[in-house]
């Protein structure tokens, strides 16, 4: 948990405040989903012992929207051909209350839950036996469990400032919320906006940042406000207003976005979203807000401190961040434990949880990895290519690192340790971002990975991103961060990939194939078939697919090989063929990742059949072609488009460590720069080295170009 969110702990009672822009869509009309989302959340925080209160907008815009239909469907047409004149919006409330209420009724009925309705004016408040018997009422409710919905009831308001809109929403529900929160004593006011919080700018303006924490004294005179609510009257500047005079008054206030379904809920899970207000705000000097570029900033000046170290001291580090893996074993262990128990607790399915766990064993195997990557020779500074252009003039090919890399993962504790050495031993800045479900595991990896970290390097080389928002500002840096590695599911290679102009390495799926000829050993065939879907079903270089010839159908191949598989308790489902034949469900989909113990069988005519059914369905990953005919075999070879293909070899070799690269930072499906398990070499580029003694180009007059090749050792 973030530090400056660790009162989130001793809340009880909490006000929400959701505005007009939060509880209707873009044409006015309201925003059913959300409003259900917010009402799903109250309910929850209510189960969990929350004292929950309700301030709403949104009725105005309801009754508009009712008393227009009305409207027309009482006008004739000569009616209509009249200047139509604006609407009452004090009617227009007092039509609206009903059928908003009428509505959060329902929604929470759904529920099980009790809601009652408070309408108030901002004279009440004047009189202190108004406040009395306010403050009482909602004791009252919320002993009963019941959520006091609160609004201003503008259908009889004395205010005598104008509405300034055609909208006619109230004029400033956030400081009513500001304002309950104080009389009510709440622990906690949440103020839900249409954007993440309050941004340095406009949010639109790709150069504004999102203030996580704001001080008044560092953050007033800067902010540049963008235009106000869609359709409220006050927008970011009247949540601004209303969050500094309750955080004065010893209220803490998160501004954040309504539009995600479980951001309240993720605000007092401690999590850091949105912009905090609070009173000692200004006192969290140790708390220093590090900016995405800040970090990424940091990140590319350690790498060039790292580069400068010789080989051998580069390598010493290795070994102690090895070394540290293993005498900090027990203590990995217990915050992995921890994970692992919540992971549990929120019932992650079991493909995630087989990649959360830390066994002593999977340690071991990680600190072997870090020190055969120390072993290995110095990949930085090596001459690739040495070319004499003309006499005495010399062009060298030089290796050398990216720059800072940025690796997004889930689930997968180890795959930060794997990555933290690779972009050392390549002399790249590192940034990591990992799943929430991992949390305390990757802190505590992290923490002993930078603690044997030279005073010549810095700690700030592998920087551990905790928040998802810091993810969106990270994505913007296409100036500083210089390749982005996703590890996930598809949803997120994809995500990543349209929020960045940063070049992507990854894969989306790991739909790997095995093809089983008709001249297959059918014994090898088991093994392999059984070994390269059981070994790890959860990992992406699992077998999905299962392509059998046709001829083993007829000569009771294709038996052994699904007896063999059901024997491991692989559930299966079939293409069009096999389901038929094997009476086993068809499949929807040829491209599915099952991640788990359970594949696709299919019938092909021959290995072309083969070969075009995994160019079609597949995902360029890892593919497998079982057969004794070695001209069958360099066909598959050859014409499967595929990043790693195998003759008679398991898809489970498709591994940086199997291949003897130490340790990958992902498996790539790309075409450029870097294809399959990428390890050192993939986290490396080139730069050229001119030699001369004084030549000049002179328009190239007299100048004899050799191009000799030279030896890469002068």
């Amino acid at each position: 948990m973030d530090p400056t969110r660790a009162f989130v702990n001793s809340v009880k009672r909490v006000v929400v405040k959701v505005g007009t822009a939060v509880v209707t869509r873009s044409d006015g009309r309201l925003a059913l989903g959300r409003i259900g989302a917010l009402c799903e959340q109250l309910k929850e925080l209510s189960s969990q012992g929350y004292e929950v209160i309700l301030v709403t907008s949104g009725a105005v815009g309801l009754g508009r929207q009712r008393l227009r239909y009305r409207k027309l469907a009482n006008s004739s047409f000569s009616d209509l051909q009249k200047p139509q004149e604006e609407l009452d919006g004090k009617a227009c409330a007092a039509v609206g209350q009903s059928s908003l209420m009428a509505l959060y009724d329902t929604m929470f009925s759904q529920l099980d839950v009790t809601s009652s309705q408070l309408l108030v004016n901002d004279g009440f408040f004047r009189d202190s036996g108004f406040r009395k018997q306010l403050s009482d009422t909602v004791n009252s409710l919320l002993d009963l469990r019941v959520i006091p919905i609160f609004n201003e009831n503008d259908a009889v308001s004395t205010r005598k400032a104008p509405y300034e809109d055609s909208s006619g929403i109230f004029w400033d529900n956030d400081s009513l919320a500001g304002l309950l929160a104080l009389e009510l004593k709440a622990d906690l006011l949440v103020l839900l906006s249409d954007v993440e919080g309050l941004y340095s700018g406009p949010p639109s303006d790709p150069n504004s940042r999102l203030i996580h924490t704001y001080i008044k004294e560092k953050h007033q005179g800067e902010i540049t406000f963008g235009d106000k609510s869609r359709l409220g009257r006050g927008g970011m500047t009247a949540k601004v207003n209303a969050a500094v005079c309750a955080a004065h008054a010893g209220i803490p206030v998160i501004i954040t976005s309504g539009y995600a379904t479980n951001n309240i809920i993720r605000v007092l899970q401690g999590e850091r979203i949105g912009t905090v207000f609070h009173k000692d705000a200004h006192l969290w000097t140790n708390i220093k807000e590090v900016s995405a570029r800040e970090m990424a900033v940091a990140a590319r000046e350690g790498s060039r401190r790292l580069q400068i170290l010789k080989s051998e001291e580069r390598r010493k580090i290795l070994l102690a961040i090895a070394d540290a893996l293993e005498t900090s074993e027990s203590m990995i262990r217990h915050e992995n434990e921890a994970d692992v128990a919540d992971a549990v607790a929120t019932g992650y399915e079991k493909s995630l949880m087989s990649r959360l766990i830390l066994k002593q064993e999977k340690i071991s195997s990680l600190a072997k990895s870090v020190r055969m990557l120390a072993d290995m020779e110095e990949p930085i500074g090596q001459i690739l290519k040495r070319t004499e252009l003309v006499d005495k003039l010399i062009l060298e090919k030089i290796s050398c690192p990216l720059g800072v890399l940025l690796v997004i993962f889930e689930s997968r504790p180890d795959a930060l340790v794997q990555i933290a050495a690779l972009a050392i031993r390549s002399g790249n800045g590192l940034l990591l971002k990992g799943g929430k479900e991992a949390r305390r595991s990757n802190a505590i990896l992290h923490k002993v990975i930078t603690s044997v970290m030279p005073d010549t390097v810095g700690d700030k080389l592998i920087g551990l991103v905790t928040s998802r928002d810091e993810i969106l500002d990270l994505l913007k840096l296409d100036d500083v961060i210089d390749l982005v590695v996703p590890r996930g599911s598809n949803k997120l290679v994809s995500q990543i990939k349209e929020s960045t102009k940063i070049p992507v390495l990854g894969h989306a799926d790991g739909i790997c194939h095995v093809y089983v000829d008709k001249s297959a050993n059918i014994d090898m065939a088991k093994q392999i078939v059984r070994d390269a879907k059981t070994d790890y079903p959860a990992a992406c270089n699992a077998m999905e697919t299962l392509l059998v010839h046709k001829d083993l159908s007829n000569n009771g191949g294709l038996h052994e090989l699904v007896l063999e598989l059901q024997r491991e308790g692989v559930k299966m489902f079939g293409g069009p063929r096999a389901s038929g034949l094997l009476n086993i469900a068809e499949t929807n989909t040829f491209h599915h990742e099952y991640s788990s113990l359970a594949c696709t069988v299919e019938i092909v005519e021959d290995v072309f059949a083969a070969i075009d059914h995994i160019n079609q369905h597949g995902s360029a990953h890892t593919e497998c072609i079982v057969t004794e005919d070695s001209e069958v075999a360099e066909t598959f070879l050859s014409q499967v488009d595929s990043a790693a293909v195998f003759h008679n070899a398991s898809t489970r070799f498709c591994d940086g460590a199997r291949f003897g690269l130490g340790a990958e930072v992902g498996i790539s499906t790309s075409r450029i720069h870097a294809r399959g398990p990428v390890g050192v070499e993939g986290l490396l580029t080139n730069r050229w080295i001119l030699r001369g003694s004084g030549h000049v180009v002179d328009g190239d007059q007299g100048i004899n170009y050799t191009y000799k090749e030279l030896p890469l050792k002068a």
